[in-house]
């Protein structure tokens, strides 16, 4: 049976990720930082969870330890704060910078550090979410931003260094409905594919690049075309 940790694995995008993995034949290590949507996970015999504030070191250690696997063939890094708004420049403290670039960017790094034995063992891969802000942007989205481009970054820097043992990539998704919230016909139509994203589309590209053996070092957008769209206001 093949083995995953992903983080951020308690709702949205990291669940969506979680559970697709167990379908397909997977034991899964679900992390996260929020102990009850943790514990509304359907528990079965392949998906265990276990606490992790990937902002603390101490906590990515033992979250990795109890997870024990000796041998792992997948970490998905997904966890960190959707929420991208700071607020202007002006205001912001060092703590809001560190809000999305501790969880998001260290915690990246700190959850490979502590997998990579294991990953090697099994020849494994890494995927790390980063995000089609590293490209782009809202106003007052700066650590967000920051944070996203910084793993864009790290994930070449990993596939370099880790290779061969180790395949690393990332993916970029765009809009992703992660609520359900309502969305009229323009908000889908803006997409070239059609639709604003869902999870499972993440999930999708995950299972993708867990098995794609010739491709590491990349950032595969997920966004429905928009990153290709020249868009004026009228």
């Amino acid at each position: 049976m093949k083995t995953a940790i992903v983080t951020g694995a308690a709702s949205g995008i990291g669940r969506a990720i979680a559970l697709r993995l167990v379908k397909e034949g997977w034991q899964v290590a679900a992390l996260d930082i929020d102990e009850a949507a943790l514990a509304t996970l359907p528990h079965e015999m392949a998906l265990w969870d276990f606490a992790c504030d990937l902002a603390d070191e101490a906590s990515v250690k033992s979250a990795v330890e109890q997870a024990g696997f000796d041998r792992l063939d997948l970490l998905v890094n997904n966890g960190g704060p959707a929420d991208p708004f700071s607020g202007p420049i002006e205001t912001m403290t060092l703590a809001d910078w560190d809000h999305w670039i501790e969880p998001h960017l260290t915690g990246t790094f700190l959850m490979v550090r502590e997998c990579a034995p294991a990953l090697r063992a099994a020849r494994g891969a890494v995927v790390n979410m980063a995000s089609t802000r590293a490209i782009q942007s809202q106003p007052q989205t700066y650590g967000y931003a920051a944070a996203k481009g910084g793993v864009v970054a790290l994930t070449h820097a990993l596939a370099v260094g880790m290779g061969p043992d180790v395949r690393v990539n990332a993916i970029a998704p765009g809009w992703i409905d992660t609520v359900g919230e309502p969305l009229s016909a323009r908000d889908h139509l803006q997409h070239p594919a059609g639709r604003v994203g869902t999870p499972d589309d993440i999930a999708e590209a995950v299972l993708y690049l867990a098995g794609a053996g010739f491709v590491t070092g990349q950032v595969l957008p997920v966004d429905g075309g928009m990153t290709r769209r020249m868009i004026y206001e009228e």
